[in-house]
């Protein structure tokens, strides 16, 4: 029988016959922890972050010691959840599915025309638990369907209370974990859904553990799943280099890991270098995709997150990290954002930071900008003439708007100049904002182009002992990056601002091309 060529995956569930896949052990290990404990626990991450992997491999690894029913919410119609009675009957089918393999005895339980509301369906469970030989856990996919259902509510508050009874007193036989998967932790639903102030903090699931188990794929995991396709394919790579490149990008977001290693397997003739990372960053970018449909219309949805991810990912603003703000709270769920170890809020991956980047630019209307910049010529002989760039964007600045006010620019200078800069590379180079660098007073845009990349710091007037300090730190970071050449763009929003000529200097042995807007 011929072996079927092992796949990077990047829908559905991965299974490790089939796919190339990082080594889960350590996720899985706590997982089981938390399993064996007789935990209830959600296991909420944002789209396509490997929640349904996890639910599989779960099935698949403790199938022989606890009795696993893993069923999902999607597909089952929003006719289902509209009362007690049409939501039991659609569960005692997901379980008469998923039984149907067991005993005959099992089977019988669920055969039960009797189940009609969630009294007889908690009945039912406490018989089901008892009369089978191991104990049960039941993994529920996809809830996020439902959580925002009264009907549903009511299912997952029935199970707390089996819960609380076992716990208690031990007079109720009930499943030994209980493991929902989905984007929201369902213990905050209440938050998010209910009006009524008494009810809110009261969840139907405060008996949940936390979920802390760290889900993205650092360096040395992907270094793993590349050696494993390195040892089949034999390309030569250079494992770590290119390891490290993809985290770069992705920041280890699972799917987007598999999405760069696929492109680069299947459609860029596996050019396994860190030419071919970037490459294969810039056409995902510029892909339509469900992951990058949800994170914008997240956004539309969420005005106040919106405002948040654009103060962070277009003006640079350096915010620092609360648990209790819920706008951060709601970016941390969808995993837009994270935090590093200053608890500075970051968006949570450059690939991320530039699809919002182009979010906003779509929103950004300057006809007369966009009418203006197709005149010139910015590629010569296939090079971005960088300097040309920036010399006609400040010109243009200064036709369009001078007679703006300064809270317009101040808010969107940034801006104007990405959705300037956004059609020159288009196609051919893309962009990113280096996190390290990023603050309220500067941030450091990572250009590339063909073969070159281009260093570009932007940043507000505060005075010439700041514009001192910014050549420097400039200088400095070009020095981190090997480069002997960068750009430094600021905006003056004083009352006494003067436009100087675009220039070079030289300083700390770094040449610099300096112009004030």
């Amino acid at each position: 029988m011929k072996v079927m060529r092992k796949e990077f995956n990047i829908t559905g569930s991965c299974n490790p016959q089939w796919h190339y896949m990082v080594n889960t052990e350590k996720r899985f290990k706590a997982v089981e922890a938390l399993i064996d404990k007789g935990k209830y626990f959600t296991i909420n991450r944002a789209r396509q972050y490997g929640k349904t992997t996890m639910l599989q491999t779960i099935r698949r690894r403790l199938s022989d010691k606890y009795l696993i029913i893993k069923t999902s919410f999607e597909g089952i119609g929003d006719e289902s959840f509209k009362g007690q009675e049409t939501f039991v009957k659609s569960f005692v089918r997901l379980m008469l599915d998923e039984v149907s393999r067991e005993s005959v005895e099992a089977k019988a339980i669920w055969q039960d025309e009797g189940i009609k509301d969630f009294e007889t369906l908690s009945q039912t469970i406490t018989r089901f638990c008892q009369s089978y030989d191991k104990p049960v856990a039941l993994l529920i996919d996809e809830v996020d369907k439902s959580s925002d259902n009264d009907t549903f509510i009511g299912f997952i508050g029935m199970l707390r209370n089996m819960y609380l009874l076992r716990e208690d007193n031990g007079l109720d036989s009930t499943f030994l974990s209980v493991v929902l998967a989905g984007v929201y932790d369902i213990k905050n639903i209440k938050l998010k859904f209910r009006p009524d102030a008494e009810k809110k903090y009261n969840s139907p699931w405060n008996i949940a553990t936390d979920f802390n188990v760290d889900m993205t794929f650092h360096p040395e995991e992907i270094a793993q799943m590349l050696n494993d396709y390195e040892e089949d394919e034999h390309t030569g790579m250079d494992i770590g280099a290119v390891s490290e490149e993809i985290y770069k990008y992705t920041t280890g977001y699972p799917f987007l890991v598999s999405k760069l290693c696929k492109v680069i397997d299947e459609e860029l003739g596996k050019d396994w270098t860190i030419r071919g990372v970037q490459t294969a960053t810039k056409q995902t970018i510029l892909e339509k995709n469900t992951l990058f449909t949800s994170l914008t219309k997240n956004l539309e949805n969420y005005p106040k997150l919106k405002q948040f991810i654009f103060a962070i990912s277009v003006n640079g603003e350096e915010v620092t990290y609360d648990v209790n703000n819920p706008v951060m709270d709601f970016a941390t769920m969808f995993s837009i954002i994270r935090y590093d170890a200053r608890r500075k809020v970051r968006i949570h991956n450059i690939i991320f930071e530039e699809v919002l980047n182009n979010y906003f630019i779509a929103e950004q209307t300057i006809n007369d900008l966009g009418k203006l910049r197709i005149q010139v010529n910015y590629v010569r002989n296939g090079r971005l003439d960088m300097e040309l760039v920036i010399t006609r964007f400040a010109e243009l600045m200064q036709e369009e708007y001078r007679e703006s006010t300064v809270p317009f620019l101040e808010r969107e200078g940034r801006l104007l100049f990405l959705t300037f800069l956004k059609p020159i590379i288009n196609g051919t180079g893309f962009y990113y904002v280096e996190p390290q660098t990023r603050d309220n007073r500067r941030m450091d845009l990572v250009v590339t182009y063909g073969s070159e990349e281009f260093i570009i710091e932007l940043k507000i007037w505060r005075g010439e002992k700041y514009e001192e300090q910014g050549r420097d730190q400039l200088a400095s970071y070009l020095m981190t990056r090997g480069a002997s050449e960068g750009y430094l763009v600021t905006f003056d929003f004083s009352k006494k601002r003067e436009v100087t000529e675009p220039r070079w200097i030289e300083n700390k042995g770094k040449r610099i091309f300096e112009v004030t807007i």
